[in-house]
């Protein structure tokens, strides 16, 4: 069963979403840094007890920037895999066309939008916190995957987007207004992204056999473990990050519950809450009832 969305009312809805980088950040659009960045259901600091309410302030604040990073950083892969799926189309259906390079430049526009926040955050900060990378060569790892298996983390990363927001960000109130803001207006694009990548999955998985869906499912898991393990280097740097904003060492054992429990708080942000999300399983279950069970046999590890 294929989905019901069109490119036409796609690009209709696209084209009604009109916002620009300034509107955002810049000028008399300075980050409240009394307040927490991400909704406790992702910065899942409450179980560090032993850190001070401030101190769960500021790693909060330290994820956020992770957030943000990780948007851009998956963005440098989402771009010209879009732009390689939209060249073959650029003589055929004229709305297609359109649809996918609207798509493109609303990702240009976002890692725009990424770096002018981490450059906001960097200033008022007073840390520099450290971040995997380079982006290139992480976009060049995942672009080496199969097209499909590629799709198929993208598709899991717009639906993770909506997730996010629907589900934890929209009415936490205790959120910096203007993070929440940034959030707000990623999310209102990557809805209309997430239905682009659907009708993407399921062009790319068309006339494919069982054996090639299942492969390119596998790729697709191998890219989240290639994700997993940036997440966990990802946490050591936070950690890192913490104790330099704070000027606290942890102990050993602090470390240690520090470490498990960030590590498997990014492992649900960026991962589980993509990999579980009712229409990425629904497009993979239409896609290959077997690679959807592959996936769901997986996905409590993310959790």
């Amino acid at each position: 069963m294929r989905s019901t969305y069109t490119y036409e009312e796609t690009l209709a809805a696209s084209e009604k979403i009109n916002w620009q980088v300034e509107d955002l950040i810049g000028e008399n659009h300075d980050l409240d840094f009394t307040k927490p960045f991400l909704p406790e259901s992702l910065a899942r600091v409450t179980p560090l007890d032993f850190l001070t309410l401030r101190e769960r302030v500021v790693l909060n604040q330290i994820r956020g920037h992770g957030y943000l990073y990780m948007f851009g950083l998956v963005e440098e892969f989402i771009l010209p895999f879009v732009l390689d799926h939209a060249r073959p189309q650029l003589g055929g259906d004229d709305t297609r066309t359109r649809a996918f390079l609207g798509f493109a430049a609303e990702e240009a526009k976002h890692i725009h939008l990424f770096k002018r926040f981490r450059a906001a955050f960097t200033d008022n900060f007073g840390v520099e916190c450290a971040v995997i990378g380079p982006p290139s060569a992480i976009a060049g790892a995942v672009l080496a995957h199969d097209p499909l298996a590629v799709a198929l983390i993208t598709l899991h990363i717009e639906w993770m987007t909506q997730r996010h927001y629907l589900d934890s960000i929209r009415d936490d109130q205790c959120l910096d207004p203007r993070f929440k803001s940034l959030l707000k207006h990623h999310w209102m694009e990557e809805a209309q992204h997430a239905k682009l990548d659907t009708l993407m999955v399921e062009a790319l998985a068309e006339g494919r056999d069982a054996a090639a869906i299942m492969s390119a499912t596998q790729e697709y898991l191998e890219i989240g473990g290639m994700f997993d393990a940036g997440l966990k280097t990802q946490t050591e740097f936070d950690l890192d990050s913490f104790e330099r904003a704070t000027g606290r060492r942890l102990s050993p054992t602090e470390r240690e519950t520090f470490m498990t429990t960030q590590h498997q708080a990014n492992r649900w942000t960026f991962i589980g809450s993509g990999m579980t999300h009712p229409k990425f399983v629904q497009t993979l279950d239409h896609l290959s009832p077997e690679a959807g069970d592959m996936v769901s046999r997986v996905a409590p590890a993310f959790r």
